[in-house]
């Protein structure tokens, strides 16, 4: 993670000088407040997030003729403001007018454009609206086949967003295929640690265990977890899930020591982290053991 603190320190000196050197409607001001906004946003201070993006925006809706493309970024930026704190059809609003803009300046097949699909889609997630989400992402992947080869990650990216959404609606057959597309591609294109690997991996190893196919549950989870053993911090978050995934395998097999092994070998991650397990919460409370 990046220091955000140390660079809003001094963005925030060049915002002065901006401020200061340039005429109070400069364009090159709204981006100054627009970059401010999003270092707050990556900080989790969303009201002062807004305050920046507001403030950019207003500054380009008095400058910009409504179809510029910086006038998109402000609305692409406030729509990701509200994603972010749960407000989703004030970001379907935002992320729309960006859209519009967008698609009336850029190319049908312009990575921005699918940029803006994926976060469409990624809204409708969120309201669990899938098949708007499948139509959004499904754009974006289209997009991205296009004009990216045949082994970008970006593709892959795209693919187990989709396979994700398969999975949430139940359709796990469904998901394995989107997921193993990513898997391949992610294979062809990134380092054999890399944390996207694993990503794919875990994803393929929930729709089988959905499946009752614990053995190939269990051969994808072991790949995340290698994965992860080797690239990430011990006490990493994303550790301490996919132990619990594994655990998770071994409970539907009924392999209840274990499952308790791989429970507890997360809980000590997660005890030590803001997130905290379920998986062996819920283990405990099903068969009335005790810690």
């Amino acid at each position: 993670m990046g220091d955000y603190s140390k660079a809003l320190e001094f963005h925030d000196k060049a915002l002065w000088i901006a401020e200061k050197a340039l005429p109070v409607n400069h364009p090159d001001l709204a981006n100054f407040y627009k970059q401010t906004g999003s270092l707050y946003a990556c900080m989790g201070n969303y009201s002062q997030a807004l305050e920046f993006f507001d403030k950019a925006l207003k500054m380009r809706q008095k400058l910009l003729h409504e179809n510029y493309l910086d006038l998109a970024d402000s609305y692409h930026s406030i729509g990701s403001w509200h994603s972010d704190i749960g407000n989703y059809l004030k970001a379907l609003d935002f992320y729309d007018r960006a859209l519009k803009i967008r698609e009336k300046i850029l190319p049908e097949n312009h990575p921005v454009v699918a940029a803006t699909y994926r976060d469409i889609g990624t809204v409708y997630n969120h309201m669990d609206n899938y098949s708007e989400t499948l139509k959004f992402h499904d754009t974006a992947l289209k997009i991205k086949e296009n004009v990216l080869p045949d082994n970008h990650s970006d593709i892959a990216t795209s693919c187990d967003s989709i396979g994700s959404v398969y999975n949430n609606m139940g359709n796990y057959s469904k998901a394995l295929e989107f997921h193993d597309k990513a898997r391949k591609i992610n294979e062809k294109a990134l380092p054999e640690n890399h944390p996207n690997l694993a990503i794919s991996y875990n994803h393929i190893g929930f729709a089988y265990n959905r499946l009752s196919n614990y053995s190939k549950a269990l051969e994808f989870y072991d790949k995340a977890l290698k994965i992860n053993e080797n690239s990430l911090p011990e006490n990493h978050p994303d550790l301490g899930i996919t132990y619990d995934n594994v655990g998770s395998v071994y409970q539907n097999m009924g392999n209840y020591p274990k499952a308790l092994e791989c429970y507890e070998k997360g809980l000590k991650i997660f005890e030590k982290s803001t997130i905290r397990s379920s998986g062996l919460g819920h283990f405990l409370h099903t068969h009335q053991l005790r810690a």
